[in-house]
């Protein structure tokens, strides 16, 4: 708002310089004239002042309004906003500054396990071995778990045909799939809010594939829902941006795999996810994989122990929050 003028008998335009409503006994003509003279110039310009702190009001409203409107998304309210932080640029570990990767590098590096978060994988599944081992995701670390996994069963499920056409399926029982993926991670708060709600979400559920729970994937190949699995890696989709497939489905998909009893199986199944410090990543797991199963953490690798016995559970987390102090 513009400041309040004051129309009193005696105003002040500088420091130096007052004006008076009545003439002074002792003022000569010319210092009248140069009096009347400032005075008219102090009226010409306190309309000009009024109006450039209006306009100056009226920026910084406007402004206000932009950053208002900016926040808010048709799509989601700000009570997801945090989801939406799931596409973070790309940090340089070496310079510690940002930078903008190129699509080509975004898909080929996103994912990648660093040194000693593979390592934390390779002897999980080298202990378990030969075993059944599930993996939603391909990168070219992963090769290696099928010769670790040697007698066993190792199945990829990737959205990339390129990344398929890079290895060589059923050598030491490897297995890959194409698969499609289409909720866009944008959409993760409203589905976590329908899995919370929804009856046909719970870990009660037997056919997934027959599932009405809109994070379930219901399209995977038979044996996936078949089998009981020993190891689960959720790594895919990619989920770099709003608008790309988030990881929601795979991650409740593991979820519910963990806590089936599979044929001739009925043993605890090991969750690894990777990305963890991805907003999408950390919340779906701790909903369907649970604090109190965490048993390791890596970078920005989690380890969770899902036990046999919760597959009868009602709800995927008891009310405990102490983590498990199990070793892999």
């Amino acid at each position: 708002m513009p400041p309040q003028v004051s129309h009193g008998g005696a105003f002040q335009i500088g420091p130096s310089v007052l004006f008076c409503n009545g003439g002074g006994s002792g003022s000569s003509p010319k210092h009248g004239g140069t009096a009347r003279r400032m005075k008219f110039h102090g009226k010409k310009l306190l309309p000009l002042l009024v109006l450039v702190l209006s306009c100056l009001s009226i920026l910084r409203l406007l402004k206000i309004a932009m950053i208002a409107s900016h926040s808010s998304s048709p799509e989601c309210s700000s009570e997801c906003s945090n989801f939406l932080s799931n596409a973070t640029p790309a940090v340089d570990s070496e310079s510690g500054g940002r930078h903008e990767p190129t699509p080509a590098a975004t898909a080929a590096n996103a994912t990648l396990l660093t040194p000693k978060e593979f390592m934390v994988l390779s002897k999980l599944v080298t202990r378990k071995a030969p075993c059944n081992l599930l993996v939603f995701g391909l990168q070219s670390q992963y090769y290696n778990l099928s010769s670790i996994n040697a007698g066993g069963i190792t199945v990829f499920l990737e959205d990339d045909p390129l990344k398929i056409s890079e290895i060589k399926a059923d050598i030491n029982g490897t297995r890959i799939y194409n698969v499609k993926y289409q909720i866009a991670a944008k959409k993760a708060y409203n589905l976590l809010k329908h899995a919370r709600k929804n009856p046909a979400c719970s870990p009660t559920i037997n056919l997934l594939n027959q599932s009405s729970c809109k994070l379930a994937l219901r399209n995977l190949p038979e044996d996936v829902y078949k089998l009981k699995w020993d190891v689960v890696v959720v790594d895919g989709p990619i989920g770099d941006t709003p608008e790309a497939p988030g990881r929601m489905p795979t991650i409740y998909t593991a979820g519910m795999l963990a806590r089936t009893d599979g044929i001739g199986k009925k043993t605890t199944t090991d969750v690894v996810v990777h990305d963890v410090h991805r907003t999408i990543e950390k919340w779906f797991s701790w909903e369907f994989f649970c604090e109190q199963n965490l048993v390791s953490a890596r970078g920005k690798l989690w380890v969770f122990r899902i036990p046999v016995h919760q597959s009868n559970s009602t709800s995927f987390c008891s009310s405990e929050t102490v983590v498990n102090g199990g070793s892999i």
